[in-house]
């Protein structure tokens, strides 16, 4: 089996290890309630400043262009201040761009003022997520066990939350500005209590002294450049449904708009319970076989969702979501197996992963005016068959004859 896992001395970790898991998990479903709360009242804020759809798209797009912007410079600066400090620095951007967002639209009612306030968002939003990641990838080598994908499931319970209360804030008549002014304090509120908990700089120890990757030697790596088109497929998969699936439930299945939210919820269900469930297989098995099942579910899911009806294209959704659900954070994983060069591969993987959620709305708009927008979701099953190929680039490079001894697992 490909997965090798050691905590570096065969002992069980120490307690401040607990500490630093739980601290990551606070900080990544603090990051998917922000997001998740904005995303929740943008008919909000599209009613407030009276935009077309395709206005609202741009304007959408501030937000998408500043974490792009981030993702190339986040490793750099992870690697700088730190993954605590650097959480601290882009959750407050963050909240900023939460609650300025929120003023500019509803009091002052003006777009270039939201478009400031999405692309501080996005810019948080990106340097966190490598961040945060780099710092998860560090607390899962020293557990000697995968835990990278429960991360990910308490950034979709956050983000699960955040529209909830979204839905709430809504129905209630809460402005934008009590609303997001309330998640933007939450966010910050939490993350500086979580932070203090991250891995002590002795914990870092071990790869400190040979972090010398540099982001531009990340960019011409074969293996990071192989899981980063992983991740991008991956991502895609996951934005496809979170921008369409509603959409195409109500017009290519005839759902109502509240069942084509509801199987929206149950693709995100699916997603948590894969992301869970997940983190065992990964242990037993290794990345590679359960990757691989995994693309087969969610191929098999995205057609059955596209081409059946009634409750088995809901199940389809439901198997879409499990098998989607590994992709990203498997990906974050295996970027950062050589925690000298976490942060730079980290940064780079996350970057060409994230332009899927550039590219991805549009492409499946556009193909979405010609065959509409159900048909048009066969994309996801096209692209996914070839990216099997992709699979075994997860496999954990070789060791170093001076790395630290890592016995092999078997099975």
């Amino acid at each position: 089996m490909e997965q090798v896992k050691d905590t570096g001395t065969g002992a069980a970790p120490p307690s401040y290890v607990f500490a630093a898991r739980n601290a990551v998990a606070v900080v990544f479903a603090l990051n998917g309630l922000a997001v998740a709360s904005w995303f929740s009242r943008v008919p909000a804020v599209r009613a407030a400043l009276g935009l077309s759809a395709g206005e609202l798209g741009l304007v959408l797009l501030a937000m998408s262009s500043g974490a792009l912007l981030a993702l190339t410079t986040a490793g750099l600066v992870t690697h700088r201040l730190g993954a605590a400090r650097t959480v601290v620095a882009a959750h407050l951007l963050i909240a900023f761009g939460l609650f300025g967002g929120g003023l500019a639209a509803e009091v002052v009612g003006t777009v270039p003022g939201v478009a400031v306030g999405l692309f501080a968002a996005g810019l948080g939003a990106g340097t966190s997520e490598v961040a945060f990641n780099v710092e998860a990838a560090t607390v899962e080598r020293r557990l000697g066990r995968t835990i990278m994908p429960r991360f990910h499931a308490a950034w979709s319970i956050g983000s699960v939350t955040g529209a909830g209360l979204g839905a709430g804030a809504a129905s209630l008549g809460l402005s934008l500005v009590a609303h997001l002014g309330v998640v933007a304090a939450l966010v910050v509120a939490g993350t500086l209590p979580a932070v203090r908990r991250f891995l002590p700089a002795a914990a870092h120890a071990s790869g400190a002294g040979r972090r010398t990757g540099r982001l531009r030697d990340a960019w011409r790596e074969p293996r990071t450049l192989l899981v980063g088109l992983l991740v991008l497929v991956l991502a895609f998969t996951e934005g496809s449904a979170n921008d369409w699936l509603a959409v195409a439930f109500v017009d290519g299945h005839d759902f109502g708009e509240a069942a084509g939210a509801a199987v929206f919820g149950l693709f995100v269900v699916g997603m948590t319970v894969g992301r869970l469930a997940g983190t065992p297989l990964l242990d037993r098995w290794g990345r590679v076989p359960v990757l691989l099942a995994t693309i087969g579910v969610a191929i098999v899911g995205s057609l059955t969702a596209v081409l059946a009806s009634g409750p088995l294209a809901v199940a389809g959704a439901v198997l879409w979501g499990l098998g989607a659900s590994l992709g990203f954070p498997v990906g974050m994983s295996a970027a950062a197996d050589e925690e000298e060069h976490a942060a730079a591969r980290v940064s780079v993987v996350a970057a060409i992963g994230y332009t899927s959620f550039l590219a991805g709305p549009p492409l499946i708009g556009l193909l979405g005016d010609h065959v509409g927008t159900l048909r048009a979701l066969l994309v996801v099953p096209l692209l996914l068959l070839p990216t099997l190929a992709l699979v075994p680039a997860t496999r954990p490079p070789a060791a170093r004859p001076s790395a630290r001894p890592t016995p092999a697992k078997t099975g």
